[in-house]
């Protein structure tokens, strides 16, 4: 049954890049922020009735909620909003490039953070696998950035530097505190473990971040209701992901499964080569062949 994981994860990772395009064809119409909030506001609904048909016509009970279970999802779900707002931040810095690849450690804090709250191990080949795959995805940051090692090394000073690690920081812990959630139900049932967790912890974010739109930023909140036919599939599209991943991180470790999330940069890859006909630089290829050197090693990790 561990196996499943590995489907659910390369599910995610492709649906993760159907949902960054939805919210790249809403813009002009919500800012970023808005279109970060379509993806709870329109997705909480779905994710209600996926749990609700998992009960009805699955045969799945509903897990009893405990302190545990409430305090991990406020917390990843708060965890994920401050990733958002950080996020807009570090775009505002004149080297947000630098900070910008920094931020792509996220996987290596999801280990320590795994270890550190939920006592997740990570085997030696494992940690080679995260190791490698770090390497692959700095390479394509820095590619994509224009950014030499030399300027990153002359970066690692700068605030932008700082607000990178933090967004990867917090990233990571959202994943952690998810995976966190899910296994506090201490259900038998991981569908329906996965299902409810998402679903309390996107009402959770919808009321969070919908309390700071109504302090700070009616109008974006009112654009967000108007323009429900285009950011009503980004919810749609966003709770299937979500489901994928929630469903993954509830079987196994999160620090192997973002790590076999990175074949999401491999669809991006293929999608600019044999889509978009652009022109690839050696230094990508080089990063996707250590990123799928890395998803292989992680596919036989213990």
């Amino acid at each position: 049954m561990i196996v499943l994981w590995i489907p659910f994860t390369i599910a995610a990772a492709f649906l993760q890049n159907l949902r960054s395009g939805l919210q790249k064809s809403i813009r002009g119409r919500l800012s970023t922020a808005g279109a970060a909030y379509a993806r709870f506001f329109y997705a909480w609904p779905f994710a209600l009735a996926y749990a609700w048909a998992l009960n009805a016509f699955g045969g799945y009970e509903l897990p009893a909620v405990n302190r545990a279970f409430l305090i991990y999802c406020a917390l990843g779900g708060l965890a994920q909003i401050l990733f958002t707002v950080v996020l807009l931040w570090l775009f505002s810095f004149r080297s947000f490039a630098v900070g910008t690849t920094f931020s792509k450690l996220e996987v290596v804090l999801i280990a320590i953070f795994g270890a550190l709250f939920l006592g997740d191990k990570v085997g030696p080949l494992a940690i080679i696998a995260i190791a490698v795959g770090t390497v692959g995805t700095l390479t394509l940051s820095l590619t994509e950035a224009k950014v030499s090692i030399g300027g990153l090394a002359r970066g690692l000073g700068e605030r932008a530097t700082l607000v990178g690690l933090l967004c990867a920081a917090l990233l990571g812990a959202s994943v952690v505190f998810f995976r966190g959630a899910a296994l506090a139900l201490h259900g038998p049932d991981f569908l329906m473990a996965a299902a409810f967790t998402l679903s309390i912890a996107l009402m959770m974010q919808t009321m969070m971040m919908g309390a700071w739109f109504l302090v700070f930023d009616r109008m974006q909140l009112s654009r967000v209701v108007r323009e429900w036919r285009w950011a009503g599939p980004i919810g749609l599209v966003g709770m299937v992901c979500s489901v994928c991943w929630f469903t993954a991180f509830t079987l196994q470790n999160a620090a192997y499964v973002r790590a076999l999330g990175q074949v999401e940069l491999i669809f991006t890859f293929i999608a600019s080569v044999f889509y978009f006909r652009e022109k690839v630089a050696a230094s990508e290829i080089a990063g996707v062949s250590l990123v799928v050197a890395a998803i292989l090693l992680i596919l036989f990790a213990r």
